[in-house]
């Protein structure tokens, strides 16, 4: 492979980077910037899910030369399209626009937006062509030319357009400063003295990683809170890099609120060494000050403890540090501890957080010579930034404002008011529960040493037991070769009836030696484990009886042990070792056993359920009918319905659709769209939600919580119609519509088209209106109850993972948290039992890239995350751990072969060992998904192979449910055709593969064995790896999980990039053509028609109900801030609410995510 020189640009080139949507995407774009990066450019990265307004206003602001995107299939289109007619409307033409998004751009979509006037879109076979560098290397070249003259507005100067705010003015003088200083001086000297020139300039500083970019949002936020009519201009500096001269502009991508009318923002490199500031901060502030901001705020880049050059361009300075500064002896040497106004003690959270406040109050007093201050009137403050309306940023923001008006008279006296409380971490995980990882990690390695030493007791019992055995045995007594039960008692062995034998006369001395060292070891063996030895051949007979008899919750189950083949053999369903040492049995029971019995290494129930095989039905695409359709399509003539469904982007963001063009166009793309009650009843529509062989998965993050409302809604309006029509209550729903709707002139609401065949109209009846505004409140009550003790499903939901890998993350982590808690809360009081409260996700983290290993170790730690924080909330771990189940992603790495009993195991030991749970809460439920990074978009045919093989894996393993993926999901979203293949592929499996008659089919595998120890270590030792760095959630802040992915990502993709990791008809075996990327031949979208359709339902929402919207919507809001329980809220919100206006809501009151780097 031939390493391509990074092209070198003439002029400075400055590029925003961002993703439109998530998911590998924010990985592929954080590769893209770093090179763009290191071709010397300039990079403003916005990260994940941008919307073009937010991408447009950042690149005329910071006055880019480019913008570069990555989106995704569906949207792509009214994506760039209405980018480049933002730009051009907001004067900013020149700005030049690439973009790529994997082979779902179809090249006549690339010709399409190429015509139109997009400067490039990138295929997947230009990337091979040019490689990484080449293609970024074109890009640079295109976008390298010098800033553009500036062109006022005809009899306009440039006086009054800087008042007016042109941000097109304001950012290019500001690049005419940094880039042709002459220019510069030829526009902006003959202003001479400026109105503005007394606005006051709040310079912040302070070391890298002090969590400066945070602080700042919070500062903005509170700011336009406080004064709703004043404006606010930022300048953020941050460091370039001397030996590339490119620089990341990072800032921006923190900051939530600048994404408003009245703020301003510019991003500024040092583009020199060793300065916080660019020499030309002071020119960027004389155009803020010109354009009469009613204020400035200069950020620079991380300094050392020597700097202080802030103080020289603000009238008041703030310094940003962390409690980890090390010896008290280093604040000594802290220039700024001399200069500051304020200081922030930022991340309040770490360790020493109360020393540290101390011994800076202590410097402060000292340098400044405040004898006679009291400590606490010191302006130094606690602050914990990255939390949502944290007591200490609130005191903080208004100890600024009151100096900055003492110092410059500027009217901006805050009226905000502000408690006595500290900045105080709310703490998801209590500070001494941080271990519970390795603690995990210990309590489980100890079962397995105590196994170990166990089984060394068991085989001595043996050997004496067989010698005593050899001595007893004569040939006319040869009955009692083998294993002899009878001479077995609870006690130990029966010595009475040993030595009563004949036999034992001659030995009678010897005898009673054996037994005595018997009864000796005996002494170390643990009850329990002689149990299994005396019952070993009873269970096996259990397993040879043609029925098998158990008991689940009190009712008794009947189920055949054998099937027979074509020629009449009798296979068994569970196969059992034919050990007869006491120590190989007991090795074999304690760390594999028969499935459903502890520690569920082989499956968690006695036998697969009969007539429900693992398959999900998988659909989402377009409005609700149509994914409707599909579900019906798919599940006809099958027993069970296990319905999964994927939504869209709009609705993963917790947006409501509408006409906005780069809304509108990801409506129904790749996904369902369902915004409201009404959507989620269609869907559902014609399946019986409360039947026992009913399942629903609904893939969804940041909005889970309204998503649950919806369908728990929409399945309790299901059992009110079926009470409708028996109690023949018809009249009363048609005189509720006649109210509601006919007489307010609305349309009532309708599924739209005819019904597919297999739905009955089942939940229809009530679209509109809700079971409640019918029914008698006692009758009603009673349908909810029952209705939420029957649903069953899960859904998805686990903030976690998003942090750490898929990013469709909207509320803050912990404002995300408290919800699920509320969702698990919810569901232990209402008795909510076979619905899971979150599945928690893998297929993620592998699909970002992570190896086999890796995804198991994250994900079962993000499950004992949950765990602990469910326990701080005070549940009880008998009445949550049912509710939790898990997501994989199954690939065709050797260890995908164990991931599932590899779970399970580590899961038992834990939940029966280290929390203490019943049996019920150690049984880890897990879906698996064949993985979607192995289906290439060369040689499409070639995905089913591999997807046949992953599906083996997963059903040898016994995984609880299974979702197959289609071939052609690498290019499109799936056909019917390609659904049905991919179903087809395990149903083969269940029904047509002989071998999966038998339910243990890998048990007793030499290579299974050697496997599952080797991933199960690896798995606690990663245990160990995140303790250390403060379990999950402190993991999370340094972003171990996501650089760990990323870089397996890299390898993964180098390998096969250079071919040392063979993927037939991708890197070898390609066909005479050279395997080229294949072209869809039909591409789902959803239509004008459901676009338009999905828009209509939630306006017809929005009018039906104004008042109980705002009704709603409050008690909401009152709730989050009470503390309440949100989810109890959110049922009755459902009802009326939109999607988006409860997540508009939530935002104010939870706080929104703060994307990372």
């Amino acid at each position: 492979m031939e390493q391509i020189a990074p092209y070198k640009p003439i002029h400075k080139v400055r590029i925003v980077t961002a993703a439109s949507l998530f998911d590998g995407h924010d990985a592929a774009i954080n590769i893209m910037r770093r090179i763009i990066q290191s071709t010397g450019v300039e990079v403003i990265h916005l990260g994940h899910d941008r919307s073009v307004e937010e991408v447009v206003n950042c690149a005329i602001q910071e006055d880019a030369n480019a913008i570069a995107m990555t989106s995704y299939q569906g949207g792509h289109n009214e994506y760039f399209k209405y980018m480049f007619d933002l730009l051009k409307e907001k004067g900013a033409s020149h700005i030049k626009i690439f973009g790529g998004g994997g082979g779902v751009i179809l090249p006549e979509e690339i010709k399409d937006l190429m015509d139109y006037g997009i400067t490039r879109i990138y295929s997947p076979d230009d990337g091979r062509e040019l490689g990484l560098q080449g293609m970024i290397n074109d890009l640079v070249k295109t976008a390298d030319y010098p800033s553009p003259s500036l062109i006022l507005p005809k009899g306009k100067e440039i006086a009054d357009s800087l008042k007016e705010k042109s941000i097109n003015t304001i950012a290019r003088l500001i690049s005419f400063a940094e880039n042709q200083h002459d220019e510069f001086d030829r526009l902006f000297s003959p202003l001479g003295k400026l109105k503005g020139d007394s606005t006051p300039v709040l310079g912040i500083t302070g070391t890298g990683g002090a969590g400066k970019s945070s602080l700042v949002d919070e500062l903005v936020r509170r700011f336009l809170i406080d004064f709703p009519n004043k404006t606010v201009g930022l300048i953020s500096v941050d460091p370039s890099k001397r030996k590339t001269g490119g620089a990341l502009l990072g800032d921006r991508i923190r900051m939530n609120a600048i994404n408003n009318s009245r703020v301003y923002m510019r991003s500024l490199a040092t583009r020199q060494s060793n300065l916080a500031l660019s020499k030309y901060v002071n020119e960027a502030v004389q155009v803020l000050k010109a354009a009469e901001f009613d204020l400035i705020i200069l950020e620079t880049s991380g300094i050392g403890q020597s700097d202080t050059e802030i103080i020289e361009h603000s009238d008041t300075s703030l310094y940003v540090m962390t409690p980890e500064f090390g010896a008290a002896t280093q604040l000594e040497k802290i220039d700024m501890l001399d200069f500051a106004d304020l200081v922030a003690i930022n991340k309040f959270d770490k360790r020493g957080a109360l020393d540290a406040i101390r011994d800076v109050k202590k410097q402060y007093m000292r340098n400044n010579n405040l004898w006679d201050v009291h400590m606490d009137d010191m302006p130094i403050f606690g602050t914990i930034a990255s939390q949502f309306n944290d007591p200490g940023m609130n005191t903080l923001y208004k100890r600024i404002m009151d100096k900055l008006v003492e110092k410059t008279g500027a009217d901006l006296k805050s009226s905000m008011e502000i408690t006595k409380e500290m900045s105080e971490k709310i703490f998801v995980i209590p500070p001494s529960r941080v271990r519970y990882l390795s603690e995990i990690s210990e309590s489980n390695r100890a079962y397995d040493k105590k196994v170990e030493n166990q089984v060394v007791v068991a085989q001595k019992l043996y050997g004496i037991y067989q010698t005593i055995l050899s001595l007893i045995e004569s040939e006319s007594n040869s009955s009692l070769r083998g294993t002899k039960q009878s001479l077995l008692l609870k006690s130990g062995l029966d010595s009475d009836e040993i030595l009563s034998l004949d036999s034992t006369r001659d030995d009678k001395e010897f005898i009673k030696l054996l037994l005595a060292q018997f009864d000796k070891v005996k002494l170390n063996f643990d009850p329990l484990n002689w149990e299994i030895i005396l019952n070993w051949n009873e269970k096996v007979q259990r397993y040879k009886n043609p029925m098998y008899t158990f008991k689940v919750r009190g009712k008794e189950i009947n189920i055949e042990t054998h099937s027979e083949s074509l020629s009449h053999s009798q296979i068994p369903k569970i196969s059992l070792p034919k050990y007869q040492a006491w120590g190989d049995l007991l090795r074999w029971n304690l760390q594999e056993n028969v499935p459903g019995e502890f520690p569920f290494a082989s499956g968690l129930y006695p036998f697969k359920r009969t007539g429900e095989d693992p398959t999900r039905m998988f659909a989402g695409e377009g409005g609700p009918e149509r994914t409707n359709r599909r579900f019906h399509y798919v599940s006809l003539g099958m027993d069970a319905k296990r319905l999964s469904t994927a939504f869209d982007s709009v609705t993963l963001y917790g947006n409501d659709p509408g006409i906005r063009p780069d809304i509108y166009g990801k409506i129904g793309n790749a996904g369902v769209s369902i915004c409201c009650l009404d959507d989620a009843k269609k869907l559902y529509s014609g399946f019986d939600l409360s039947h026992a062989m009913t399942s629903v998965s609904m893939t969804i993050n940041g909005p889970a919580p309204m998503l649950l409302g919806f369908f728990m809604n929409a399945a309790i309006d299901q059992n009110c119609e079926k009470y409708i029509k028996e109690h023949k209550l018809e009249k009363q729903v048609e005189a509720k519509f006649k109210e509601i709707y006919d007489s307010k002139g609305l349309d009532r609401p309708v599924y739209q088209g005819g019904l597919p065949e297999g739905n009955n109209g089942l939940g229809l009846m009530l679209l509109g209106l809700t079971g409640d505004m019918i029914l008698p409140a006692d009758v009603y009550q009673q349908i909810k109850t029952e209705t939420l003790s029957q649903v069953r499903g899960t859904v998805q939901a686990d903030i976690l993972k998003e942090d750490q890998a898929q990013n469709t993350c909207i509320f803050s982590t912990e404002f995300a948290l408290r919800l699920m808690g509320d969702v698990q809360e919810y569901f232990i009081e209402k008795q909510v039992r076979n619905f899971y409260s979150v599945s928690i996700s893998g297929y993620h983290i592998a699909e970002a890239g992570a190896n086999p290993i890796t995804q198991l170790a994250l994900t079962l730690s993000n499950g004992f995350t949950y765990v602990e924080y469910y326990l701080s909330r005070g549940m009880d771990i008998n009445k949550f751990g049912p509710n939790l189940s898990f997501f994989f992603s199954n690939g065709i790495d050797p260890e995908y072969s164990v991931i599932g009993r590899v779970a399970r195991k580590i899961w038992a030991k834990a939940m029966k060992y280290k929390y203490g749970a019943n049996p019920r809460a150690q049984m880890l439920k897990y879906h698996i998904q064949t993985s979607g990074r192995s289906l290439h978009a060369q040689e499409i045919d070639f995905n089913d192979i591999r997807t046949t093989l992953q599906a083996l894996y997963a059903i040898n393993d016994n995984c609880n449910s299974l979702h197959t993926n289609a071939y052609d999901e690498a290019i499109t979203t799936p056909t019917e055709e390609s659904v049905r293949r991919a179903m087809a592929i395990q149903l083969i499996i269940n029904k047509e593969l002989g071998l999966t008659k038998n339910e243990n089919p890998i048990q007793g595998a030499f290579i299974i064995e050697e496997l599952t120890d080797l991933v199960e270590e690896a798995v606690l030792t990663e245990f160990d790896r995140i303790t250390e760095r403060g379990g999950v959630l402190g993991a999370m802040e340094t972003m171990y999980q996501r650089s760990k992915i990323q870089e397996e990502s890299l390898y993964y993709e180098t390998l096969k990039h250079n071919g040392e990791f063979p993927i037939i008809g991708v890197n070898t075996f390609l066909s005479s053509k050279g395997s080229p990327t294949i072209q869809p031949a039909e591409v789902i979208r959803a239509t004008e028609e459901e676009k338009q359709y999905q828009i209509q339902t939630k306006e017809l929402l929005n009018k039906a109900n104004p008042d109980k919207v705002v009704e709603q919507i409050t008690i909401l809001q009152e709730a989050a801030v009470q503390n309440e329980n949100l989810f109890d809220k959110l049922m009755e919100a459902t009802k009326f609410c939109s999607l988006g206006q409860i997540t508009e809501a939530l935002f104010k009151v939870g706080g929104q995510y703060r994307r990372n780097m």
